[in-house]
């Protein structure tokens, strides 16, 4: 869990948790509790709420104007209203404080758990866009995310995904220029291996083991998401490239949607050359080797 504020004085500390827990109250219509802290999240801290009248309720906050909690606000909503996908509901959103309904859950997948998951992307997959991108920039690991409607799916995930984040990289000394070099003359190679896709599909953006909660062998909630309409294969790569999910759930997916030959032996790699370079803009260190590997493997 990334702390903002607790490094400050005790005294500014308590004022800061004052505040937000009478701005909790007053929009939950109840007295506090007991705040429980839990883990995850780029941006603030996040605690399971205990309120008066017996529910729960789960709070981040981002003190000192660094959060952009509205957005992922925006995006939750977005996915409550225009998709069968299980996600809170948000109560409360604004940019340094999001309240959302507490969803009981834990981040481990049994076989059923990854069918159910296939089936539940696989169907909010079918929902589908004129173009690629998305209303308004997203966000992923609290970094902007740009989403200008684009016609072409090569153009948008070259241009505005691997030269927009590996830039991105460059400008905080953690991506060597030499890479980005590199990505821009893979992405005037993107047609050697990817193709248009029939239409835009939406997309959580940020499957990944934490951003999965599952009970009794359902899925309950996906969290933190990254929406955009997108190729959904992109969706898909990123999910085996922290070990996710696994054969079950691609068994089962490609029950429902079958995929083109290649995915496994090259898209996928391919696809997940962006949030390899999302976690060096975050975090530098052993993620540059691993994009360096996956640039040597497609010859640049």
């Amino acid at each position: 869990m990334e702390i903002l504020f607790t490094n400050k004085p005790i005294y500014k500390y308590n004022l800061i948790m004052t505040d937000f827990r009478t701005r909790i109250e007053t929009a939950v219509i109840s007295k506090i509790t007991s705040m429980t802290p839990l883990s995850g999240g780029c941006i603030g801290e996040i605690y399971k709420v205990g309120l008066a009248n017996g529910r729960f309720v789960v709070a981040k906050m981002a003190a000192g104007g660094h959060g952009r909690l509205d957005i992922e606000g925006q995006m939750l909503s977005y996915l409550k209203r225009h998709s069968n996908l299980p996600v809170p509901e948000v109560i409360e959103s604004k940019s340094d404080l999001l309240i959302m309904t507490y969803v009981e859950g834990e981040s481990w997948f049994s076989v059923q758990v990854e069918e159910d998951a296939a089936e539940r992307l696989a169907e909010l997959h079918t929902i589908t866009a004129e173009a690629f991108g998305f209303e308004y920039d997203t966000l992923i690991g609290g970094l902007n995310q740009p989403n200008p409607w684009t016609d072409s799916w090569l153009t948008f995930f070259g241009e505005h995904r691997l030269i927009y984040m590996a830039q991105q990289g460059v400008a905080v000394n953690r991506l060597p220029v030499e890479l980005l070099s590199r990505v821009s003359n893979l992405v005037d190679n993107l047609d050697r291996w990817l193709v248009e896709p029939d239409k835009p599909s939406l997309i959580h953006g940020d499957v990944w083991t934490t951003n999965v909660l599952a009970k009794n062998d359902r899925i309950t909630a996906f969290v933190d998401p990254a929406i955009y309409y997108a190729d959904p294969e992109i969706e898909l790569a990123f999910t085996t490239l922290f070990g996710t999910f696994g054969d079950a759930f691609f068994a089962r997916y490609q029950e429902i949607r079958p995929l083109r030959p290649g995915f496994f032996e090259e898209r996928r790699d391919l696809y997940n050359l962006y949030p390899l370079l999302v976690h060096v803009r975050l975090f530098g260190g052993s993620y540059i080797s691993s994009v360096d590997r996956t640039l040597r493997q497609f010859g640049f």
